[in-house]
């Protein structure tokens, strides 16, 4: 840790019960959302495994598990397998733009729609719009929305965070409908491409958790790189 990041304050939570594993506890490490506003150190704390949401930086800091695992995929040395290049030839009929983060009834929509189907079994359910702009939208990153529209039809949202280190795919929500498109994985396939548009050294995808079946599909993304014991190491599945 630089000198820098070892002035910034950092908040564990109280104890709570864990989205992913239900039979686990769990508590949360926060940074200073102030102190990382005006010093920039998103990139930083990335390379540390945090991630952002809303204005927050956080990492998870359970004392009993460990299941949770910073994952990143260093773009120069991605290729795409099989199925992504299917994918990737499926979707060619859709428009892609990137347009500023802020809120827009469109988006919000079909984020609701999104989070009613998919996950009405999660804490984000039932949706709001307070809990909508709480979690995808900050005050000081630099984040863009990349559309995906069919015909002029709004079909994804993959919401990107720009950083020195690379960009990071804080979340993708999607016209439930359109799901046979594997319109999550099409994000994620475009955001590497940018990574290498960019020029920068990685696309970062939060976490994953092996039990965890919603989060097996970082896994086809060869090579990933796992943050474990404070480093960056490659994944071998």
């Amino acid at each position: 840790m630089t000198a820098d990041l070892a002035t910034i304050k950092f908040f564990v939570t109280p104890t709570h019960k864990c989205s992913y594993l239900p039979r686990e506890d769990a508590t949360t490490l926060f940074a200073d959302p102030k102190v990382v506003a005006q010093r920039g150190t998103y990139s930083e704390l990335s390379e540390l495994g945090f991630r952002r949401s809303g204005n927050y930086l956080y990492r998870p800091h359970c004392k009993r598990c460990d299941a949770c695992i910073a994952v990143r995929i260093p773009a120069n040395h991605f290729s795409q397998n099989k199925r992504h290049r299917r994918i990737w030839r499926k979707n060619q009929d859709l428009e892609i733009s990137q347009v500023a983060s802020t809120y827009t009834k469109e988006h919000y929509e079909m984020y609701a729609r999104y989070i009613c189907h998919k996950h009405s079994d999660g804490d984000m359910y039932p949706p709001s719009i307070n809990q909508y702009e709480s979690f995808l939208l900050s005050d000081w990153g630099t984040t863009q929305f990349i559309e995906f529209r069919k015909d002029g039809q709004l079909i994804a949202v993959a919401v990107t965070d720009i950083m020195s280190s690379g960009l990071s795919a804080v979340y993708t929500f999607y016209e439930p409908e359109f799901h046979q498109r594997s319109l999550g994985v099409l994000a994620v396939l475009w955001q590497i491409e940018e990574v290498k548009r960019l020029k920068l050294p990685a696309l970062y995808l939060g976490y994953w958790i092996k039990e965890c079946d919603k989060m097996r599909y970082k896994e086809e993304f060869s090579p990933l790189e796992m943050f474990v014991d404070n480093r960056w190491e490659s994944y071998v599945g």
